[in-house]
């Protein structure tokens, strides 16, 4: 099943969207859309997940709106993010990327055996979602902002310390994700040997749809990946294009890693990482040794399009200036 989550007529709601399944085979569902179908009762898809029965629960839901009257048509309403995450962890699991962007930031080529070791994550702002179709303002005193074609796991039951092979059953679907990046700031505050901070804190872009673990089986090659196409546009020209089993490691993986000594909980959002083969900019502008094509500015329009999912659509637009900031101070270093 698809759930959205939509404004009409100044008011919020949650559906089951129905479309032929030869819609949604096709590379771009949204372009036909679909009938939606209102969740009874149901106003918050955060809140339904965070209920923590899982993919059961979620399915119930849904059949029990399909025997329900149908809302409008997906083009007549404004889709929001299908959700809000609880946490946003991004990971970094395609070597084309780590290739492409080391020799863009650092000029060094190949990939640090120690990225082999396991895949690894940073925490993101759960606080800056945006939906499709969505501005995207510029980050405050950024003026190398890029996209990253990634798709997300939705976790669905809570657990801890969870094998691979239990943590499939505690994903409760995949959503695209665009993670919006302000490379010059990024690349400023990795100096530090933290971060990313501020370079990833503006936006991330989470849509069309959430869909449930279930329907994306059929993707499911014979090593566990999802073999889904993955492609990037900017003002209607493709730009990059993979395939989302060139992973380096499954989402089940990755949640296990990400339970280790800790706990998962419903409603996290789990990043693929950017993919390769211009999943983002600074990925060609390692490969190509010039900032071609050129960083996002006001009136680009960035097209993230992932088989089985649908596309989400974003206008980059202008964004507030940075308010002035002190710098640190050396001091003296006196004690009492």
């Amino acid at each position: 099943m698809r759930f959205a989550t939509y404004e009409h007529q100044h008011r919020t709601h949650v559906a089951v969207v129905e479309a032929s399944e030869a819609r949604w085979r096709s590379p771009r569902p949204e372009a036909e859309g679909g009938t939606l179908h209102p969740l009874p009762g149901t106003s918050s898809l955060t809140e339904l997940v965070r209920s923590g029965g899982g993919l059961p629960a979620l399915l119930d839901a849904g059949t029990a709106a399909l025997d329900v009257p149908p809302g409008p048509h997906v083009s007549q309403v404004r889709l929001l993010p299908p959700l809000q995450p609880s946490s946003v962890r991004d990971f970094v699991t395609f070597e084309e990327h780590v290739e492409g962007v080391r020799r863009s930031v650092d000029g060094v080529s190949g990939v640090p055996d120690q990225w082999y070791a396991a895949p690894t994550f940073y925490f993101t702002n759960p606080h800056a979602i945006y939906g499709p179709g969505d501005d995207i303002p510029m980050p405050p005193g950024s003026a190398v902002l890029d996209y990253e074609l990634e798709v997300a796991a939705v976790i669905g039951r809570e657990g801890r310390d969870l094998t691979p092979e239990q943590a499939r059953d505690h994903i409760v679907g995949y959503t695209v994700f665009n993670d919006w990046s302000a490379r010059d700031l990024q690349s400023a505050e990795m100096k530090v040997g933290l971060g990313p901070c501020k370079g990833k804190d503006t936006a991330t872009t989470l849509g069309p749809y959430l869909v449930t673990a279930d329907e994306l089986e059929p993707y499911r090659d014979t090593d566990g990946f999802l073999r889904l196409a993955l492609t990037a546009e900017i003002n209607g020209v493709v730009v990059g294009k993979d395939l989302l089993s060139n992973m380096s490691w499954t989402f089940e993986e990755m949640v296990a890693y990400a339970s280790r000594g800790t706990r998962v909980m419903p409603g996290d959002v789990l990043g693929s990482g950017t993919c390769g083969n211009g999943g983002c900019l600074a990925e060609l502008w390692g490969l190509r040794g010039e900032q071609s094509p050129p960083p996002l500015k006001p009136g680009d329009t960035v097209t993230l399009t992932v088989e089985g999912i649908g596309s989400v659509s974003n206008t980059v637009v202008a964004g507030a200036a940075p308010v002035a900031l002190a710098a640190g101070r050396r001091r003296s270093r006196e004690r009492p």
